[in-house]
């Protein structure tokens, strides 16, 4: 690709992981190299999207940041905050530098939008990795609560939006379909 976009998977529905992956298959499919970064969701969860990468799809890989979080405790835990906000800064330098010398050609940072919106990471360091990528090396954000300033800095932005979900009626998340 000459030039690569910037891609936004936002919004309170489900389906932007998953979004993110499939784009991720079809690269790889026509031989690109893609990263997929997840922020908050550690090496330790157990997630069907991983475990089918783990079974041998060449072209991708996928990394997570390593430090414990809980989506409900770890926002009021100001230690647990500060020890994510540095893993996270640290990724986002290494993946920056992945971005600028075009190690891969698609870069997903799951969960990064969320990051941004609860103050995890600041839009200076979403647009470092933005303005020094290679010009063909494709990215794509996901996660709820895109600002306008974010979607202003993307190319193309699609909002997940909640119509009928079985949490609607307590059904907990099911493995193989929301992790």
């Amino acid at each position: 690709m000459e030039k690569g976009y910037v891609h936004i998977y936002t919004g309170d529905g489900k389906g932007k992981t998953t979004a993110a992956f499939g784009l991720a298959l079809r690269a790889a499919g026509h031989g690109s190299r893609v990263l997929i970064f997840q922020f908050l969701k550690p090496s330790s969860l157990d997630l069907g999207e991983r475990g089918a990468l783990k079974k041998g799809i060449e072209g991708i890989t996928v990394r997570a940041m390593d430090e414990p979080w809980d989506m409900f405790e770890s926002m009021g835990n100001a230690s647990a905050l500060e020890r994510v906000k540095k893993a996270i800064a640290r990724a986002l330098r290494e993946i920056e530098t992945a971005a600028h010398e075009k190690y891969y050609d698609v870069i997903i940072l799951d969960e990064i939008v969320f990051c941004f919106s609860r103050g995890l990471v600041t839009m200076e360091d979403i647009k470092h990795i933005i303005i020094n990528r290679e010009k063909g090396v494709e990215i794509i954000l996901t996660g709820r609560g895109a600002t306008p300033e974010l979607i202003e800095l993307a190319d193309l932005v699609t909002e997940m939006k909640p119509i009928k979900h079985p949490f609607d009626k307590g059904v907990q998340a099911r493995k193989g379909i929301e992790f």
